[in-house]
């Protein structure tokens, strides 16, 4: 196991122009925004940064303008997965050319493969790379699990180093803890401290672009064995966790940016705009955190 990638990491919104076209300015800006206020690694075109929509040039051309901002102070993690193995091991030999300290790679989605098939996809991309490895289970979008078993099996590959876990069975977390040292992100912000309290690495977190410091300082108290005030700040979160994810991310996450001044952009469609319904949802919940002003 290895923490080297940090304790809270954020999966980075892509900030968007005008003309919805990658906004270079602002991602560097975000990137800048976010590590100084708590993040230890950054993920680039990861599902919170609209990856579906993006092209191959667009991504590596993000991940070499997130190196260039921050990667002296913390690991940049590109998201290189797709639902094509070859495709996978070609956009991560190019984000390693651009220096990316890991890369994130998704189960396949959509074709729904065995998991006979899961394995033998994370074993090319992991041997095409010298790269570490993060696998990023998340059976609610793709469709398809890794089981205890078949991640622990994972595991023994040398530079696959840890698991974004965004299937919310802990019992299935508490079955892989007992079969391997494999490294566990909470790929779902309200698995954070559960995560945190089996003595996983952190999370891979969107609610982390508002409240980093408070995500710090949960894990902080986790690990100075406060659980309490570990609990009683995680119950202080619940509210956010839940409205960032009232409609499709990461729709809500790009407004609560967007309120707060960091000019983030729209959405490429599929995904639309907050609604007047969700935004208000969204602006509600930064006062009550004392983020927003009530006037």
């Amino acid at each position: 196991m290895t923490d080297s990638l940090g304790t809270i990491l954020t999966a980075m919104v892509t900030p968007f122009d005008a003309d919805l076209a990658v906004d270079h300015g602002k991602l560097a800006e975000l990137a800048e925004h976010l590590v100084a206020n708590g993040s230890s690694g950054l993920v680039v075109a990861g599902t919170t940064g609209e990856s579906p929509t993006l092209s191959d040039d667009e991504k590596a051309a993000m991940f070499r303008t997130v190196v260039a901002a921050v990667s002296d102070r913390v690991p940049v993690v590109a998201g290189t997965g797709s639902n094509d193995t070859a495709h996978s091991i070609e956009l991560t030999r190019t984000a390693e050319k651009c220096g990316v300290d890991a890369v994130l790679v998704v189960t396949p989605y959509y074709n729904k493969p065995p998991e006979r098939g899961l394995l033998a996809h994370f074993r090319a991309v992991a041997a095409a790379t010298g790269l570490p490895l993060v696998v990023y289970n998340i059976p609610g979008r793709s469709g398809v699990n890794l089981s205890p078993e078949a991640l622990a099996a994972l595991g023994e590959v040398d530079n696959i180093i840890a698991v974004k876990q965004a299937n919310p069975d802990l019992g299935e977390l508490r079955r892989l803890r007992e079969l391997s040292d494999l490294g566990i992100y909470a790929g779902n912000d309200d698995m954070l401290l559960d995560v945190l309290k089996m003595g996983g690495l952190g999370g891979i977190c969107v609610a982390s672009h508002v409240v980093g410091l408070r995500l710090v300082e949960m894990a902080r108290l986790v690990r100075a064995g406060d659980m309490a005030g570990a609990e009683r700040l995680d119950e202080g979160l619940r509210t956010l966790y839940e409205t960032l994810f009232i409609t499709a991310n990461p729709i809500p996450v790009k407004e609560a940016l967007n309120l707060l001044g960091h000019e983030v952009g729209g959405l490429r469609l599929p995904l639309v705009p907050a609604t007047p319904q969700e935004s208000a949802a969204v602006a509600d919940e930064l006062r009550s955190l004392g983020m927003l002003s009530r006037a």
